[in-house]
């Protein structure tokens, strides 16, 4: 967009001139000032809409078992040896053996199970390995195993007071409470609602406790139907399978990082909180750690406007647990992992939760959380669920999380914690059995394979540790799939219903998406596009809105607007690579200063139809001043209609490439 030919301008806060709306009738009057004179705007023939890539992409069920048929084999304390064939929580953090090949790997895989109750109890053999530890195995990769107890290493010998705190209050408080603050500006009417408490608040977290303190609170709070106002969503927390971490920490026998080095510096406040018996005190895979996980997800699930603050509340617990000294980054990487496998395990499964016990307990939060905001509806919770709180006041809505670009990379980053890729690159993701569950409320208008191929085109690269499930876990990246598609591979076409509320009727994508597929917009809901995206197959807008948030919304294809509106809010031009095409609905256009709101496009502007809206945000435009809104290589058409808030007398000019607007009168 062109800068204002006059410097002038009105305060925003200024009352604004009534709305003008100047028909296609009057545009064409201005053509004796010989604006467009002599120039054949006819349209011939309109262009066909983007080809796409011709099909859907897909995300195939992986061959292997999946935890979501068998994860009621892993429970905790069963007296059988526990191996790879016969426990589902072994064998989904059997990437770990790329690692580490401990003694049960070659021992118990030959124990033949067999007596009255289906197996045969089994007294471990003395442990070998590092004097008095849990370690019964040996290095298979030593780098990355080295770059594992280094990370403990640096990170506790660096630690600060408030992280000493931190780490202390997220292993001595019940896994529910301390991470519900997860929930941001809601976490009080959370608490209140749910009936959570906590009986340790404070502690100077290096000095030394003895005897350890234990939680007296009530974790996640008081179920129904005691509780009216939360008590099936504290049910449903409740509800996720236990999936104990116990029995992969007695297969894989690797000793928590104080073991491996005295160079890790425990929280002194947590010395006490050492176990004495390292044969039933295995690090792989951290349980505080996958009973947060368990916990946020469940939360995120009833509460999905919160969805990728409390994942990332998650991964600061395992943060937390390397800091205080008890954990490596392998040990919280397998509790991520294992986590994630149980819930979706429980949330697929009617022996857990039905579709009607899972939609009782969803409604129940919304309602109360809505109307404790003061809100209208799951949109508006969205806009209350994010108000800023950018200074830590020390009140337990202050969100840590708020920063959502910094908290992407963060939680990138403790995917892999910046372990090297021991396997090979570049390998297709595989989506788990049932995973797609862990987005039903979050990307709800999708459908179950939509939700597949969203966890499939966000999926962390192959290679890191504990990548090589067989299934998928591994390299699930929630954070990034909460953001919608991260790569049009093939087409895609979005149905949403805005009458259903929440994200039905509203959602934003942030995730920079690349591919050669085409975007559809169908429905009367609203979709926002905000990443820097790549994916040329083309945009078809039907119905609803369909927002773009960055200069490249759109990709490199196509753009086709046959119905809704197509709300061009970005920071700069809107580049359309290709050629846009309207013929019916609404082009709006956000001007600002520099060129935000200018569209402009790669290839011939077609106006076949449609009206074309333009607003004003951060400039007041003065008499005189003029703007170019649409620059296109070439220009055929015209609006059936344009509408320019807050001025009675504008001038609309068309040219060969494309449309100017002047301000004439207020």
């Amino acid at each position: 967009m062109l800068a204002p030919t006059s410097p002038r301008t009105r305060s925003l806060s200024a009352p604004q001139p009534r709305l003008l709306v100047l028909l296609l009738a009057s545009a064409l009057g201005l053509a004796a000032c010989g604006s467009d004179d002599g120039y054949d705007d006819s349209i011939t023939a309109v262009p066909a809409e983007p080809a796409g890539a011709g099909s859907a992409d897909t995300a195939p069920l992986p061959s292997a078992v999946a935890y979501v048929d068998t994860g009621a084999t892993n429970q905790r304390n069963n007296p059988c040896q526990v191996t790879l064939e016969t426990n589902a929580g072994v064998r989904v953090l059997q990437g770990f053996l790329d690692v580490w090949t401990p003694s049960s790997a070659k021992v118990d895989a030959g124990v033949t199970l067999a007596a009255a109750n289906g197996c045969a109890a089994v007294t471990p053999a003395a442990w070998t390995g590092l004097p008095g530890d849990a370690t019964d195995g040996v290095v298979k990769n030593a780098t990355v195993h080295a770059a594992n107890i280094d990370y403990v290493k640096k990170a506790t010998q660096a630690r600060t007071p408030a992280q000493a705190l931190a780490a202390y209050l997220d292993d001595r408080r019940q896994k529910g409470y301390s991470v519900s603050d997860g929930m941001g500006p809601l976490t009080s009417v959370w608490r209140t609602g749910t009936g959570q408490t906590t009986t340790i608040t404070s502690v100077d977290a290096n000095q030394p406790v003895n005897p350890v303190v234990n939680d007296g609170g009530n974790n996640t709070g008081v179920g129904s139907p005691t509780n009216t106002q939360l008590g099936l969503a504290v049910d449903f927390i409740n509800n996720i399978a236990d999936g104990s971490t116990e029995p992969p920490k007695r297969f894989y026998k690797y000793a928590r990082p104080w073991r491996w080095s005295t160079d890790v510096k425990v929280v002194p406040a947590l010395e006490s909180a050492k176990s004495s018996t390292p044969a039933t005190d295995g690090g792989f895979p951290s349980g505080h750690t996958a009973e947060a996980w368990r916990d946020t997800l469940a939360m995120a699930y009833l509460v999905p406007q919160r969805y990728q603050e409390l994942v990332a509340r998650a991964m600061e617990m395992s943060e937390n647990r390397i800091l205080a000294g008890m954990h490596s980054p392998l040990d919280v990487m397998g509790g991520r992992v294992h986590a994630t496998a149980v819930v979706a395990y429980s949330l697929s499964s009617a022996s857990y939760y039905t579709p009607t016990v899972k939609a009782a307990a969803v409604t129940q939060a919304q309602n109360y959380l809505i109307s404790q905001a003061g809100v209208a509806d799951a949109v508006s919770l969205n806009g209350y669920a994010h108000t800023a709180r950018t200074t830590d006041t020390g009140a337990a809505d202050y969100d840590r999380f708020a920063d959502n670009a910094a908290w992407r990379k963060t939680y990138l980053q403790r995917l892999t914690y910046g372990m090297p890729q021991i396997g090979t690159a570049g390998q297709p993701a595989s989506v788990p059995k049932g995973a797609e569950v862990l987005l039903e409320t979050r990307l709800p208008y999708l459908s179950a394979d939509q939700r597949r191929v969203v966890l499939k085109t966000t999926a962390l690269d192959s290679g890191y540790p504990l990548g090589n499930d067989g299934e998928g876990w591994g390299r699930l990246n929630l954070f990034a799939a909460a953001d919608g598609f991260g790569a049009f591979n093939g087409d895609v076409s979005v149905t949403m219903d805005a009458t259903l509320g929440g994200f039905n009727a509203r959602d934003n994508w942030r995730n920079d998406i690349g591919g050669k597929g085409r975007l559809t917009k169908l429905g009367s809901g609203m979709l926002r596009l905000a990443g820097a995206n790549t994916f040329s197959g083309g945009t078809v807008l039907a119905a609803g809105t369909l927002g773009a948030d960055s200069n490249t919304a759109f990709g490199t294809g196509d753009v086709f607007v046959k119905g809704g509106t197509l709300d061009v809010a970005s920071p700069g031009a809107l580049v359309v690579a290709g050629g846009y095409t309207q013929t019916a609905g609404s082009l709006s256009l956000t001007l600002g200063s520099g060129d935000r709101g200018l569209l402009k496009v790669g290839g011939v502007a077609t106006i076949a139809g449609g009206d074309l809206k333009l607003t004003f945000d951060g400039v007041t435009p003065k008499v005189g001043d003029s703007f170019t809104v649409i620059k296109a290589v070439q220009r055929k058409g015209r609006f059936a209609s344009v509408t320019v808030a807050g001025y009675s007398k504008v001038t609309v000019t068309y040219t060969p490439d494309g449309l100017q607007v002047r301000i004439d009168g207020v």
